[in-house]
């Protein structure tokens, strides 16, 4: 019985894939090493994105001109990453507009994401020292119909014309039209999405775009969470290691050697 157990257990783990479990095994020792760096209070380095100081200068905008902020979190739900950074985003938005005292309008698109959202503007009204100003009333809930949403967003823009539009999340076809009427009340606008197929949109709609992955350091430079900021620079190492491998597999294949590119193929 017992020879028969082993002789089981051997299939609990392909020896074939043992590059796989080291790659693997990198990357989450890389993930763990920096968000221990974090948590110990060490200044880890992320770049400056242009958006977010667009966001200040949006903001600023609103407060000379008297005017409401408009952020539109995507149309997901909260089990996508992207409404998860888009909620992380708007309580710091939220800190920075209780200290300017200008109105934060915040329509929704899922049920689900409405107590998120609402936590989120509150928080960051209390990390502001402005409890009082939080209303709960400008986190609406429109519609989770995709372009009913988007037409009641649209609505928003033409009737209170917010000074800036900011659009963080998951977007799809409703980018264009959103961008396009917000464009035409004459709000600053920021956007931000990782579905890489309505960036164009955004680029040639708004003021500002934050790009594909922008989104997640964007959260994570302005939360400074430890837990977020540790897996954006173990993966961003992760990645510059894989580009090194390449180069470096690229060069040895040139000379003949496939050993190295060998080791890395999945059997």
């Amino acid at each position: 019985m017992m020879s028969s157990f082993f002789l089981y257990s051997s299939s609990w783990f392909d020896f074939n894939r043992i590059n796989v479990f080291i790659i693997l095994g990198a990357f989450f020792i890389f993930v763990i090493y920096f968000i221990r760096e974090a948590k110990a209070g060490k200044s880890l380095f992320v770049r400056r994105i242009a958006g977010l100081d667009a966001i200040e200068e949006a903001v600023g905008r609103a407060t000379e001109m008297g005017k409401p902020i408009l952020y539109i979190s995507g149309i997901e739900d909260m089990d996508n990453l992207q409404t998860v950074a888009s909620m992380i985003i708007l309580g710091n938005v939220a800190e920075m507009v209780a200290r300017y005292e200008v109105p934060l309008l915040v329509p929704i698109c899922r049920p689900f994401v409405v107590p998120v959202a609402e936590e989120a503007v509150k928080q960051g009204y209390s990390k502001a020292g402005r409890p009082d100003a939080y209303n709960k009333n400008n986190v609406r809930y429109i519609s989770d119909e995709q372009f009913a949403y988007t037409a009641g967003v649209n609505g928003i823009m033409l009737r209170d014309r917010p000074a800036a539009n900011f659009m963080f999340g998951s977007f799809f076809a409703e980018s264009l039209i959103m961008a396009e009427t917000g464009f035409s009340t004459g709000a600053i606008q920021v956007a931000g999405t990782a579905n890489i197929h309505q960036l164009p949109f955004f680029v040639v709609a708004c003021d500002y775009t934050i790009i594909g992955e922008e989104l997640f350091a964007t959260s994570a430079y302005l939360s400074k969470e430890p837990k977020l900021l540790g897996s954006l620079k173990g993966s961003d190492l992760a990645k510059f290691l894989i580009m090194v491998s390449l180069i470096i597999g690229a060069l040895l294949e040139t000379f003949g050697i496939t050993k190295f590119t060998s080791w890395f193929s999945v059997q």
